[in-house]
């Protein structure tokens, strides 16, 4: 095989990995709109519920860094997550100034109920693979969405 031939199937097969990504990206969006129209929660109100479960407790400063959310937006969704209680603001002990966002158990269970039938269908997609093709899927992922935060880093003013 030629080396032109072989650079030609690498960039189909790379162009093809990040179509694929498109149409995860697609399909996720859509399976979290759904979840929020479930939930009666915007799409950054079902996110940022998500990074406070995974993350939290968290300061909103912290929680709008990693939603990439200007500060005043987060405030909005904080006070639309919390009149649903689904997220509680505290006042952290050490210092009374700053403020700990904390995810509410029994809604992260509800949460978990319904991403279900998606975390049933990803066992059975990851049944699929050794440990080792587990391993580098995990590690494209964590380098693709270092990607994906540097990308909006450099775009942010």
């Amino acid at each position: 095989m030629s080396d032109a031939v072989s650079a030609r199937e690498r960039r189909q097969a790379v162009n093809a990995v990040k179509e694929g990504l498109r149409e995860l990206r697609t399909q996720l969006a859509a399976l979290n709109h759904r979840v929020g129209s479930e939930a009666s929660l915007r799409d950054a109100d079902l996110d940022t519920f998500d990074l406070v479960a995974r993350h939290g407790p968290l300061s909103p400063s912290a929680l709008a860094r990693l939603a990439g959310l200007h500060p005043a937006t987060m405030t909005g969704v904080l006070d639309r997550l919390e009149a649903g209680d689904w997220i509680s603001r505290t006042r952290d002990p050490a210092d009374r100034r700053a403020i700990a966002v904390a995810a509410n158990p029994a809604k992260t269970g509800d949460m978990l109920r319904l991403f279900a039938g998606m975390n049933h269908a990803m066992d059975a997609v990851c049944a699929d693979f050794d440990d080792a093709q587990l391993a580098t899927i995990r590690t494209f992922l964590a380098r693709a969405a270092q990607a994906g935060h540097e990308s909006a880093e450099r775009l942010v003013p």
